[in-house]
């Protein structure tokens, strides 16, 4: 049992870099659709970059770079350009796909270093939760800092609240004094960096090794799992857990031949639940519902920030 909790934990690890990545981004008002393509360019990068290097380190700041400069062109093209964000990060997306897979033929299926394991004294020996929690590597122990300090960073600092406030109402934000453009390039970028470590993560983790289409559909997948997460970091988490955990059980369905149909239903659940949960919270009773109930509201919202998506033209 610890083991099967272990697992969930270690394959969440980088779909929590990327919902954590993409909540900050579109708290601040921006899409990025580019998701899926900035995960496997990234994958491909940290992978090719520690296999010459011989470095992790290097291999993760290269993923980095590479989905930063992606995110830092979709906001270009948003806030300068005032194109469309959606069709300027699909198409960005399959720019990047088809570039990991061109770039990405000679390291198919060679042998590189991938992220070494540390299990932490004293807290690993903690009945249960210490193999659960403290028995991985530095990529697993990172998803948890990112989960923490984001949720700390949007809900509990000032800085938060005008990133909330960027994202929400704009104009009030710019009236206020705060640059709204400029912040929406600093934390687009930002959070194409997490995203960028999510490729990393995979490739150098979960997925070891690079092939052709290594993470396909995980960009996508951490995008429902921003809107079933509602835009909170915890909620998100959750989601990923929850995927997670799907992942474990369809690996263990596979052996047994009447349930290997079911098995391969169940890594899409998280799209079924990201439209069962904009059904619900888009329903007149359930408005009602937390009209009276507002702690309940917040517990099960799912309202995106109003500004996203939105150019904002005042600078």
């Amino acid at each position: 049992m610890e083991a099967t909790f272990a697992t969930i934990v270690a394959a969440a690890a980088p779909l929590i870099y990327a919902t954590m990545g993409e909540t900050i981004t579109e708290k601040a008002g921006v899409i990025n659709l580019s998701l899926d393509g900035s995960i496997l360019l990234s994958a491909m990068t940290g992978f090719a970059t520690t296999y010459v290097t011989g470095s992790v380190m290097l291999g993760f700041v290269a993923a980095m770079v590479v989905s930063m400069v992606i995110a830092a062109l979709i906001a270009f093209a948003s806030i300068e350009l005032k194109l469309n964000q959606i069709a300027v990060g699909f198409v960005l997306t399959l720019f990047a796909a088809e570039l990991s897979s061109f770039l990405g033929k000679s390291y198919v299926g060679v042998r590189g270093t991938h992220v070494p394991h540390l299990e932490i004294p004293w807290l690993s020996e903690i009945p249960f939760f210490g193999k659960v929690l403290f028995d991985h590597n530095l990529s697993v122990y990172g998803s948890f800092v990112a989960l923490i300090v984001a949720y700390l960073f949007i809900f509990r600092t000032k800085r938060g609240l005008e990133l909330q406030g960027i994202g929400e109402r704009p104009d009030a934000a710019f009236a206020r004094g705060i640059p709204v453009n400029k912040l929406r390039y600093v934390y687009t970028i930002v959070g194409g960096a997490l995203v960028g470590l999510a490729g990393a993560a995979f490739s150098l983790d979960v997925k070891f090794g690079w092939r052709e289409n290594l993470t396909l559909n995980f960009g996508w997948i951490a995008l429902a799992i921003v809107i079933f997460g509602g835009w909170h970091p915890v909620r998100a988490a959750f989601g990923c857990y929850l995927f997670g955990a799907l992942q474990v059980v369809a690996l263990k369905l596979q052996p047994v031949p009447a349930l290997q149909s079911f098995s391969q239903i169940l890594p899409i659940l998280p799209f079924v639940l990201m439209i069962f949960t904009m059904v619900i919270v888009y329903l007149d009773g359930f408005r009602r519902f937390g009209e009276r109930h507002p702690r309940w509201r917040r517990l099960f919202a799912s309202d995106p920030p109003a500004g996203i998506g939105r150019v904002f033209e005042r600078e």
